[in-house]
């Protein structure tokens, strides 16, 4: 269904397309880029040593329907966070390549890292997210109450993870 390839600076313009809110920036990539997000943003994203940074194709039609994440890959603690999650235009949503990108990234970091374990966060508004994250696996761990501002309103996130045992 899907493949992941390294996100590279032919990628940068797609991405920043799909991002055409600072409200969606924030849903998208919490506080690690300002709106609207650049190339020069975007360039020392993807050179960071603790991250996995990926675009995702539609195996059938080679279309480049999303982003994914792997980061603070810690081999120390074999344990990372999967971040930075988006499934790019709107015609794409509700096929079932969420979990399959969560799918994707259990595998990456169970198998080729053997990792012990892996953290999301997600807002606690994203009920599909939720539900994605929990259909592969993952728990809630607890809430973060109100860390992020947007506007006037503050948002809070759930911390989920799952152990490769489980």
């Amino acid at each position: 269904m899907i493949r992941f390839e390294k996100f590279e600076k032919e990628d940068f313009s797609r991405l920043i397309s799909w991002i055409p809110t600072e409200e969606l920036m924030i849903q998208f990539s919490g506080p690690i880029f300002s709106f609207p997000i650049t190339f020069e943003q975007l360039d020392k994203y993807v050179n960071c040593d603790t991250r996995l940074v990926y675009k995702v194709v539609n195996s059938t039609t080679n279309e480049v329907v999303g982003h994914a994440e792997l980061n603070n890959i810690d081999k120390k603690n074999k344990s990372a966070r999967i971040c930075r999650i988006l499934i790019g235009d709107n015609s794409n949503r509700n096929k079932g390549l969420g979990k399959a990108i969560i799918n994707e990234l259990v595998r990456i970091g169970f198998e080729e890292f053997e990792l012990h374990r892996l953290d999301l966060a997600v807002f606690d508004f994203n009920h599909q997210g939720i539900r994605c994250y929990q259909a592969c696996g993952f728990e809630i761990e607890g809430k973060l109450r109100e860390t992020t501002r947007f506007g006037n309103e503050y948002w809070s996130i759930y911390n989920m993870s799952k152990l490769n045992d489980e």
